[in-house]
């Protein structure tokens, strides 16, 4: 199986704990087989390649969240990383050019995208294979899954089938109704659209040509902001005639807001975190250092990171989003392919940061302009190249690098730093990549 997951999100609805580098499929609420967290990627991941151990799996995503992904899955699945977003459309284009032009596939085979978010069972995948048999053998151009619903929903579109079989021909398509309409697609065998499908490679990439103007994958890259930001719901499946839809009946949850996410969490709290016996329905989740006290919380969701901390009625929280776009906070968090950062402190002149690095892993050969750096080793081995000078490091050992150095670090072992960072203007912008002397 051919797969392409979507992996994109603003990080607005599962805040303190998301951001815009690390969206909700980051962030470890789960439990994996061996009761290890792991996040909604890792699941993902893990189920389609449980369901099919040979299945091909490239993530189209945004560059703020390549990292964590590579922090998260390693050299696992192929990433096609858009410049910058723009809608459902363009981003599956993408990732369909660089399956033919970078990777090979062949554009007589079936490609299925998914997002990478559901909850679900390992059913859905081995529907989604079953998606891929239907398109293989030619009966529609484009084959959709459609989520039996369990309640007449406002939050989904409608996909109307002919008739109530297992694989239907699609009569028509509904946007988000209110209840009452919701009612009466119900009763006409309806399904949530949950922007599941599959198409072989050359009649997208068809499509792709006769909307837009290109030649192959670097050239669709490097034009990409130029391009019109549309979903793929109204640019391709709206306008498809020959379109059939199959019927999944499983599990499925959408967890985009905490209290979704509150029923799949592996426990009630994660954290420094502790609920009294007159607590009910109540999730902690505390990434800060310091104890969390609960006492006679109901119905509750409380989130705590360096970015800030929620306290909500958990019906109440998925009406965040829009206060949460007035806080303006830099992300204190974030996973890199190496490993991850967080920031401990920030002061008008300075900000000192925690690094810790992966075994094996290493920065990019870089330099800033505008600030200087301290490092200091807290635990752990690993090798410094300041301006072609290499250096081993150890626990206690501390390194200045001036504004204007190249530098890297390397970790032997897993490695904890403390970098202090020093300038009129700390940014991260401020970075020149290099190639290693």
């Amino acid at each position: 199986m051919n797969i392409i997951l979507l992996s994109g999100g603003s990080g607005k609805r599962l805040w303190p704990l998301s951001n815009d580098v690390r969206s909700k499929q980051f962030i470890k609420l789960l439990k994996d087989e061996q009761g290890e967290y792991e996040s909604m990627v890792q699941r993902v991941y893990r189920q389609i390649t449980t369901v099919d151990k040979d299945a091909k799996v490239t993530i189209a995503t945004s560059k703020s969240q390549a990292s964590a992904i590579k922090n998260q899955l390693g050299e696992k699945v192929g990433i096609c990383v858009e410049p910058c977003r723009r809608d459902t459309f363009p981003a599956i284009v993408l990732a369909v050019t660089y399956l033919k032009d970078e990777l090979g596939v062949d554009t007589e085979e079936t490609v299925v995208v998914c997002p990478v978010d559901p909850y679900v069972d390992n059913t859905y995948y081995e529907a989604a294979m079953a998606l891929q048999e239907i398109t293989d053998a030619g009966g529609a151009s484009l084959t959709l899954m459609g989520i039996e619903p369990t309640y007449p929903s406002e939050k989904y579109g409608y996909i109307i089938p002919e008739n109530s079989n297992y694989v239907s021909k699609v009569k028509e398509f509904k946007e988000k109704p209110d209840t009452e309409m919701a009612k009466k697609y119900l009763a006409q065998s309806a399904l949530w659209n949950a922007g599941v499908f599959a198409f072989k490679l050359g009649y997208l990439l068809d499509k792709a040509h006769s909307m837009i103007d290109f030649e192959d994958y670097r050239d669709l890259f490097n034009k990409y902001d130029m391009l019109t930001k549309i979903s793929f719901d109204y640019a391709v499946v709206e306008k498809e005639s020959s379109i059939q839809v199959l019927r999944y009946s499983g599990d499925w949850k959408d967890v985009g807001t905490w209290n979704m996410m509150a029923e799949v969490m592996a426990n009630k709290t994660k954290g420094k975190a502790i609920l009294d016996e007159s607590s009910d329905n109540t999730n902690v989740v505390n990434e800060l250092n310091i104890p969390i006290l609960c006492m006679g919380c109901k119905n509750m969701i409380v989130a705590a990171s360096g970015d800030g901390i929620l306290i909500a009625d958990k019906e109440r929280s998925g009406n965040m989003k829009p206060y949460v776009e007035k806080i303006e906070t830099e992300a204190m968090y974030v996973e890199k392919s190496w490993g991850s950062y967080t920031v401990i402190d920030v002061q008008s002149g300075s900000m000192t940061v925690k690094v810790s690095m992966k075994a094996g892993e290493h920065m990019s050969y870089h330099m800033h302009n505008y600030r200087e750096e301290v490092w200091t080793v807290v635990s752990g081995k690993g090798k410094a190249i300041v301006d072609g000078m290499e250096q081993q490091l150890r626990t206690g050992d501390v390194i200045t690098i001036a504004a204007g150095c190249k530098h890297m670090i390397e970790a032997i072992t897993d490695l904890d730093i403390v970098e202090i960072q020093i300038g009129d203007e700390i940014s991260a912008s401020d970075k020149v990549k290099f190639a290693v002397e």
